[in-house]
């Protein structure tokens, strides 16, 4: 598997005071997070702790009423499409593959921010355009190959069983070379085995010099394999730092109790905070560029 070559210890992502309001509620409140070359950095919280919202601040799928998002120094363009060329690709939570397309032509989809040929040469599918096919048949097949996908490269995406879904969208997510890859819940619904395998998956991603953002419920997953986690609650960042940190501090402990902290909303805020995103991502799924499931489509 091939990137490009990145230093480790380069910032990759620098998000300084990200805040999300939806109306008069704040989803996400002045988050600073930063992640480096070779680093696999876990983020955390109870359900309704504003992480997925955070996870959109950072992909272009929502613009933050404040701060900003900066990708090896860029300021990030607020837009999905345009994230993904600058260098950062995302699963989601809930998985987004074409259920009619073949294991192979959905990692095809995911190449298409790193083709050069333009209209006319797909159209008159020159010498330029079949090299250019060759090659992208060639590396997602690497792809498939790498997550272990590569003996059902022609089976239909739908027939797949979960996990193998899983890998296929990161496959996908793969497909655009990015120096940033964000998994917003790997291994929800999985057993096990699957758990295990994503996990080696991840570290192999990280070996090929990809830094990782991961959103997990899954605690065990995050400690084993995270550099650095930091713990969202109630859409602030309540602390960050190795495991033995986070583990070890009793304010994370308190919050999935359902326990108070100092200063910390009430329950009915938080209610309303949950409508509120679950009503944005509902306009996001609605907005033109879906398909009729309600499916963002890859752009």
């Amino acid at each position: 598997m091939t990137t490009e070559t990145i230093t480790r210890g380069e910032t990759v992502l620098d998000a300084r005071g990200v805040t999300m309001r939806f109306g008069g509620l704040t989803a996400v409140r002045g988050v600073d997070l930063t992640v480096n070359s070779g680093e696999i950095v876990g983020l955390i919280g109870p359900n309704g702790a504003g992480k997925t919202t955070f996870f959109n601040c950072l992909t272009g799928l929502y613009i933050p009423t404040e701060g900003e998002v900066r990708y090896k120094g860029n300021v990030l363009p607020a837009k999905s499409f345009k994230v993904t060329a600058a260098g950062i690709a995302r699963t989601f939570q809930n998985i987004r593959l074409f259920a009619n397309m073949t294991v192979l032509e959905n990692v095809l989809v995911g190449r298409h921010t790193r083709t050069k040929e333009g209209f006319w040469s797909a159209v008159l599918r020159g010498p330029g355009f079949h090299k250019a096919e060759r090659a992208s048949r060639e590396r997602a097949m690497e792809l498939l190959e790498f997550v272990g996908l590569a003996n059902k490269a022609d089976h239909l995406s739908r027939n797949l069983p979960y996990g193998e879904q899983r890998k296929l969208e990161i496959a996908r997510a793969l497909a655009s070379e990015p120096g940033l890859l964000l998994l917003d819940e790997p291994t929800a619904g999985m057993n096990p085995q699957e758990t295990r395998a994503t996990e080696e998956l991840v570290f192999a991603i990280r070996d090929k010099g990809i830094a990782v953002l991961v959103i997990e419920h899954d605690m065990r997953f995050i400690f084993n394999l995270c550099d650095r986690v930091a713990v969202l609650v109630q859409g602030e960042k309540l602390v960050e730092g190795d495991s033995a940190t986070v583990q070890g501090d009793d304010r994370v402990v308190a919050a999935y109790l359902g326990e108070p902290f100092e200063d910390a909303p009430g329950d009915e805020e938080v209610a309303e905070v949950e409508a509120a995103e679950a009503q944005a991502a509902s306009a996001t799924d609605a907005a033109p560029g879906t398909d009729n499931a309600g499916k963002e489509n890859d752009r």
